[in-house]
């Protein structure tokens, strides 16, 4: 349970590093409005505001939240957040139920690519840049 609340609070530092960090983020996050939130079946979560080119986080759930990312459990929450292939840990947790996404879901496909800014950026090998 601890670990799913510190990467839910952890989640919201790092976006907003991101986005003062990266002005192709900033670009991306630009006047956006949202609120959405994550959390457990259990009613354990975070909410999130991205407003101003800012993301703030609060601890419990939001009446108003634009979408929600329900996980069945805590331990279940961490794994797909925290796993190194996110994207098929997402789709394997919404084909088996663990992952439950409500809301509108245009603007999760935007916090998706908001994530995105995330990921490491791929090293390419120099055999890799050649035509052959």
């Amino acid at each position: 349970m601890l670990q799913f609340k510190f990467l839910l609070w952890a989640l919201a530092q790092m976006l907003q590093r991101k986005i003062k960090s990266n002005a192709d983020c900033a670009h991306y996050v630009g006047a956006k409005r949202l609120v959405f939130q994550i959390r457990t079946a259990s009613g354990v979560g975070r909410h999130y505001v991205i407003e101003n080119r800012a993301i703030r986080s609060f601890a419990g759930l939001s009446p108003n939240a634009q979408f929600t990312l329900s996980f069945t459990s805590a331990a279940k929450g961490f794994s797909i957040l925290s796993a190194k292939d996110a994207q098929a840990a997402f789709i394997r947790g919404v084909g088996s139920k663990d992952l439950t996404i409500s809301g509108d879901f245009r603007e999760v496909m935007w916090f998706q690519g908001l994530t995105a800014f995330l990921q490491p950026p791929k090293i390419v090998s120099p055999y890799d840049r050649t035509a052959f």
